[in-house]
């Protein structure tokens, strides 16, 4: 387990360069037309929605904010009848206007602005899927996910070794799967945890 005992370098490690993308142009223009697809694998996105079917389990009426969200967000069939608010947030509103997996959505840029627009402990639950790769701010926006979260919550990333290489990070660019694991447990850590 990469995450079990991490060896934490004292200060935020990365540079500026570590989160360049081939295509700087603005993200608005990548994300305009809608993406009605699965961004990984059938086997993939079952075992992400059983394993979410468990996991959000955890809370009664758990609060959730899918962040980075498209037309799915992934949760089990059944998840109106025991989740609480659910809010997507993302760049496509066709698409997040589709998600009939969510009560409500916010259509962002986070590369532009990555201040979350809720208030403090706001949700049980943040999730985001195959999607903290394309993150210019990981560290700011990992802050702001610890921010939102009530005490007790969690955030879930799901990881993919898909990409839209020219939006991908560099250091996602340059390192592989498991090392993408502890680059993003780094985010965390130095966010406060």
């Amino acid at each position: 387990d990469v995450l079990a005992s991490p060896k934490w370098p004292a200060e935020w490690p990365y540079s500026p360069r570590d989160f360049m993308r081939g295509d700087e142009s603005p993200d608005p223009y990548f994300y305009d037309q809608p993406r009605f697809c699965f961004h990984v694998d059938d086997a993939a996105v079952a075992a992400l929605t059983e394993f979410y079917g468990t996991a959000l389990r955890e809370w009664e009426k758990p609060a959730i904010l899918d962040i980075c969200a498209s037309h799915v967000s992934h949760f089990p069939t059944d998840i109106a009848d025991f989740a609480g608010n659910r809010v997507a947030l993302g760049m496509n509103e066709e698409e997040l206007r589709n998600n009939g997996q969510v009560d409500s959505y916010v259509v962002k840029d986070l590369n532009e602005d990555p201040t979350l627009p809720f208030e403090d402990n706001s949700f049980d639950v943040v999730t985001n899927v195959v999607s903290i790769d394309y993150l210019t701010k990981p560290l700011a926006i990992c802050k702001e996910i610890r921010r939102v979260l009530k005490p007790g919550g969690q955030a879930l990333m799901a990881l993919s070794n898909r990409c839209f290489p020219t939006k991908a990070v560099d250091i996602w660019l340059r390192t592989n799967d498991l090392e993408h694991v502890f680059v993003v447990g780094s985010y965390f850590h130095y966010a406060g945890g």
